[in-house]
């Protein structure tokens, strides 16, 4: 089935400009040629060009559709494969007749994935860059988007494939010495096998400073928004949106139920979640929401607590401060439109070195002064250079994690001067750990399962 010839519609369903129907395989043009009808027989073309004409039915000779047809001949293509991509106005039934037609030549559906699975077993790119093509496709921000552009680039694997040569170096001469002792090869001390395995102890350490952010950048930031019933949260949800997503009254209790909406604060993806108020109610249904808040703040990487300025602190207000205790944490003192009622002095002794933002939402203040201290709060550190190598897919944070791990094994057993032949078990263990994450050393179900999840016609 790796060997045949794959089609699929590549573009989104429903009504557009154009849709593509990609094929690909040993047979993708003669396949295509069947069912293409123009100047000149895709079979004489030239590779890489785009040729107009018609889609016709072979048993019919009914015109079907108005094409421009491109053609790419192996190994210039994205699978190292003959390609075609039939580019037709982007219409549900005229697309899919088009898929149909190519299927009855010859071809075969393609699985989710299955193209940019060839790319890697063919040898274009490496696991590490297929990965990177999923979170290019899911990117929700720029800095997302150029950080899964990097690996799709091979700027991960470049790195990976650095600190796996300079294990191997090690592993060989250790070998050398083991295997000939007649030869004389550089002696492998423990001095050198320590300043190697040091070496990329280190460089792991530095790709493990991006992790927090570059899983943040790929999944998107948990935060939650939470207070009292009627503090504005809903407000702020509208706000970071900028839609009237959530509704917003005098009324207290309105929101019911966990809101979720993505939105983009300045390069940071959150995945924001306005809450019910948390308060002690009687309504069936409020109740489920305020549970549901509280199941919320619990898994929440960001709080975003919202007091009410024209208010005294309540107990319902400390127990949100206890609840939220130990998360990145923002507190937000709204309604600053209206008279001081708040204890200031009180609240400042609860947030601790939690930033603090005031906000009169009604009137539009302090939204872009909470943007900038959520910026602050998530690039803290300075880790957003963008000379950075992010370590953003979770698969590559926990390889990595085991990784240094097993150097550390090995820098701790040169310490207790072990023999050398022992310490290399520990040594060829992260090679093969670092070979995982670009996929030199992985096992097949893996791979079926990272390329089950690309959508279809990717």
């Amino acid at each position: 089935m790796e060997m045949d010839t794959i089609s699929a519609i590549s573009t989104p369903m429903g009504e557009g400009a154009i849709a593509i129907v990609r094929v690909s395989g040993e047979k993708a043009v003669e396949i295509s040629d069947l069912i293409y009808k123009g100047k000149t027989s895709l079979r004489e073309v030239e590779s890489h060009t785009i040729n107009y004409g018609y889609i016709v039915d072979p048993d019919s000779g009914e015109k079907i559709e108005e094409v421009m047809v491109s053609v790419l001949l192996a190994p210039r293509t994205f699978t190292r494969e003959n390609m075609v991509e039939i580019n037709c106005h982007g219409g549900i039934v005229s697309v899919n007749r088009i898929l149909q037609l190519v299927i009855n030549a010859g071809a075969r559906l393609a699985e989710p994935g299955e193209f940019t699975k060839r790319a890697f077993l063919n040898g274009r790119i490496d696991l590490s860059q297929a990965e990177g093509v999923m979170d290019l496709i899911r990117a929700k921000t720029d800095r997302a988007m150029n950080v899964a552009m990097a690996q799709v680039e091979g700027k991960l694997s470049k790195r990976i494939q650095k600190l796996r040569q300079a294990l191997l170096e090690t592993v060989a001469h250790v070998e050398v010495n083991i295997d000939y002792p007649e030869y004389d090869a550089e002696e492998m001390t423990l001095e050198i096998l320590k300043e190697k395995a040091q070496f990329v102890k280190d460089d792991i350490d530095k790709l493990l400073q991006t992790a927090q952010q570059g899983k943040i950048l790929r999944d998107g930031l948990a935060t939650v928004i939470i207070g009292r019933p009627n503090v504005g949260k809903s407000s702020l949800l509208n706000s970071l949106v900028h839609e009237n997503k959530a509704i917003v009254t005098e009324i207290a209790g309105t929101t019911r139920d966990v809101i979720e909406e993505y939105v983009n604060v300045r390069g940071v993806p959150l995945r924001l979640l306005d809450t019910a108020g948390i308060r002690e109610t009687e309504d069936i249904v409020e109740k489920i929401g305020v549970e549901r808040s509280r199941k919320v703040i619990s898994d929440a990487e960001l709080v975003l607590l919202v007091l009410n300025n024209n208010e005294a602190l309540s107990d319902s207000d400390e127990e949100l401060f206890t609840i939220s205790e130990g998360r990145d944490r923002i507190v937000i003192i709204n309604k600053t439109d209206l008279p001081q009622e708040i204890n200031m002095g009180r609240v400042k002794a609860l947030i601790g070195t939690d930033p603090l933002v005031t906000t009169s939402l009604l009137k539009d203040e302090g939204v872009e002064e909470l943007e900038e201290a959520i910026k602050t709060l998530f690039f803290q550190g300075g880790l957003e250079a963008s000379d950075l190598t992010y370590v953003s897919n979770s698969r590559h944070i926990a390889l990595l994690n085991q990784a240094k791990k097993s150097v550390n094994d090995a820098l701790e057993a040169i310490d207790y001067n072990m023999p050398v032949d022992m310490i290399q078990i520990d040594i060829t263990k992260t090679w093969e750990l670092l070979g995982e994450v670009i996929g030199d050393s992985v096992h097949e179900s893996l791979i079926d399962q990272l390329f089950s999840q690309f959508c279809l016609g990717k």
